[in-house]
């Protein structure tokens, strides 16, 4: 019960990470927010990794090049969700990103061999089929042949979904021989490193409030990483992985309260119909005893 509370809590700590990106998402570059998310993310991991004495065994790592591959994939995820997020209703992109385990299951196929039978290749049809529906109200710009900010915004949440799924491709790799700590601490580092390239490419000094939001933008997702690695200490990853789709809860009701974004049918339709494709496809690799429990652990979500 335990891992299930700490998974739960650390959805919230994301959904709130992510409403409080939108926030400042039409004010300050992407580069800025994402250096932001990392930079300052790294605060409670190193502060974990201090108090479980595994703070040596982060720094050490035999695979730079993996790491420097899973920042590069991982940095380019979160650069198109935090530009997403100016650009369409909160439960929009949140139910488009859901479509990265699904793309991950057909990547793990393609790049590392893995056998994926009939039973999840039709679930990640059905999920795909899912993610059109969402996409449909925002198809309007493709058809029309200008592409208006509802289409980009559809587009970027694709391209967060797409590397979202890479970088959970690299993750499996790089668990068979890295620990966890390693993992999460070279990817914070790294990612808040390439987000500094964009500094001569129009970063703003923030105004006092954007700046404390900023701040909370990288505790709150330090913290649900935390969270999030803890929760997979508790309990079976395949028991508390389908929580991850509660972040749809949380997303729903910031987004009414502090957007005043009511999801129509259409998305909540589509949502469903990729939430239930990807808890089949946890359920059906936890029947074939595929183990994820240490790539699930060190993921970063964005």
């Amino acid at each position: 019960m335990l891992g299930v509370t700490l998974k739960i809590a650390a959805t919230f700590a994301f959904t709130l990470m992510v409403t409080l990106v939108k926030l400042v998402a039409d004010r300050l570059p992407v580069g800025e927010v994402v250096f932001a998310r990392s930079a300052l993310g790294l605060i409670p991991v190193l502060l974990m990794l201090a108090w479980q004495r595994e703070l040596p065994r982060a720094l050490r790592t035999s695979h730079p090049g993996g790491h420097f591959l899973r920042a590069i994939v991982g940095t380019t995820s979160m650069f198109f969700w935090f530009a997403s997020l100016a650009l369409l209703p909160l439960p929009d992109a949140t139910a488009i990103n859901y479509a990265g385990p699904l793309i991950c299951t057909a990547l793990a196929a393609i790049l590392l061999g893995e056998k994926v039978r009939a039973y999840r290749w039709s679930a990640v049809t059905i999920g795909f089929l899912g993610v059109l529906v969402v996409l449909s109200p925002h198809l309007g710009g493709f058809t029309s042949g200008r592409l208006d900010g509802a289409a980009v915004g559809a587009l970027y949440a694709l391209g967060s979904a797409f590397f979202a799924a890479l970088a959970m491709v690299t993750i499996r790799r790089l668990t068979a021989t890295e620990g966890t700590g390693a993992i999460v601490f070279y990817f914070s580092g790294s990612a808040a490193l390439l987000a500094l390239t964009t500094a001569p490419f129009g970063w703003v000094m923030p105004s006092a409030g954007d700046a404390l939001i900023l701040l909370c933008i990288g505790l709150t997702g330090g913290v649900g990483q935390v969270l999030m690695t803890q929760s997979y200490r508790h309990a079976e990853a395949s028991v508390i992985a389908p929580f991850d789709y509660t972040s749809m809860i949380w997303v729903i009701l910031l987004g009414i309260l502090v957007f005043d974004e009511i999801p129509t049918l259409t998305v909540l339709a589509g949502s469903a119909i990729v939430v239930a494709a990807g808890i089949f496809v946890i359920w059906r690799e936890r029947q074939l005893g595929i183990e994820r429990a240490r790539a699930r652990k060190a993921n970063t979500p964005s």
